[in-house]
């Protein structure tokens, strides 16, 4: 029950920031900027397993990730300039993603 209550206030998140940014999407890109997805993620992860350790790394993991999945805008910023399109510049934002990903991990390495 407690994962179907997960999906439906994720995804209701997801869907009505979707469907504002259509509508006003200045809004809709500050209300994804804030950390609603990471503030629900800590609490889910506290009231199914009760271990402080486990949400202070969670977080430390999320700290770390912000700056570094910015990254993902960057084609679009700089898509003003190079005109690519939208595919291509999606598929340098995952790429740009993956990378992020790789340094997250590198990081985490280094850690441990």
């Amino acid at each position: 029950m407690m994962c179907v209550l997960k999906f439906i206030i994720s995804g209701g998140l997801i869907v009505f920031a979707s469907w504002l940014s259509g509508r006003k999407p200045v809004l809709a890109g500050f209300i994804l900027a804030l950390p609603l997805m990471s503030m629900l993620a800590i609490l889910f992860s506290y009231l199914e397993y009760k271990d402080m350790n486990r949400v202070n790394e969670f977080a430390t993991s999320i700290i770390v990730s912000v700056p570094l999945s910015l990254l993902f805008f960057v084609p679009f910023v700089l898509n003003k300039w190079l005109k690519l399109g939208f595919f291509p510049a999606y598929l340098r934002a995952i790429g740009c993603s993956i990378a992020a990903f790789l340094i997250h991990q590198l990081f985490f390495k280094g850690m441990s």
